[in-house]
């Protein structure tokens, strides 16, 4: 499931869990991102994948109807652990998940993390991938299955008012993509700051096109997936008010 850069772009080419090797302990620098076939055998041997999850975790997969959701859970929250555990040089099952309090009523559902550890992760899936982003400062990912059309069009007016204008002006053939980026870069960004769709998806702008609008404070950019999909990180910039009046 190698990617590739595409035309006249740098984008960060994420590693893949199960054909790259699990990394070393996490030295500050450049944000790392991973993807992950969920629909596959796990990245690394491990005979029971629900015994490295905790709890929570555990309860969560139990509560799926169906079998293929419940598997695609499994997998992603054992990928993430499996890559915790090394960037943290621990057990991934000894890694303890908590939730920071949330921005807007301080209540413990604001972004994942890792008890006190200072790395910061978040962890995205759809369909049959999973995207991980780890970093030094917040950082938010999303990725999503590329819609229709007609989807796309259904869609545009919960967005920004000048992301709806620009989306209505495309042909039907590019509109599904630009919809796409648009979607997976404003979810990673409200994941990012960790108020998730608490806020209107109307207020703030990212753009539809190539290039991200990064909102104050964070930097936005788009991860090349697996055909079908699309996909973005959104990294809070060091020093900077990460949640600025837009």
């Amino acid at each position: 499931m190698r990617v590739s850069d595409g035309p006249g772009t740098a984008p960060r080419i994420p590693r893949i869990l199960g054909e790259d090797p699990l990394p070393g302990v996490w030295t500050p620098g450049p944000p790392q991102v991973w993807l992950l076939r969920t629909d596959g055998p796990l990245p690394t041997p491990v005979r029971d994948p629900q015994g490295i999850l905790d709890a929570g975790e555990r309860a969560r997969a139990a509560a799926f109807v169906r079998d293929l959701h419940r598997e695609r859970y499994v997998a992603s929250h054992t990928g993430l652990r499996l890559l915790l555990g090394a960037y943290l040089g621990t057990d991934p099952a000894a890694v303890a998940l908590v939730r920071e309090p949330c921005p807007g009523c301080g209540g413990p559902h604001g972004r994942p993390a890792a008890a006190g550890a200072s790395l910061h992760f978040n962890l995205s899936h759809a369909g049959d991938l999973a995207l991980v982003a780890f970093a030094d400062t917040p950082v938010g990912a999303d990725v999503e299955e590329v819609q229709p059309a007609g989807t796309a069009r259904e869609l545009a007016g919960v967005l920004h008012p000048a992301e709806t204008a620009e989306l209505a002006a495309l042909p039907a053939p590019r509109l599904p993509e630009a919809f796409a980026r648009c979607w997976t870069r404003k979810e990673a960004y409200l994941k990012g700051t960790g108020t998730g769709l608490s806020e209107n998806p109307s207020v703030t702008y990212v753009g539809t096109g190539p290039v991200p609008a990064s909102p104050p404070g964070w930097a936005l950019e788009d991860v090349p997936a697996a055909p079908g999909y699309a996909a973005a990180i959104a990294v809070a910039v060091p020093g900077a008010t990460a949640n600025a009046p837009r």
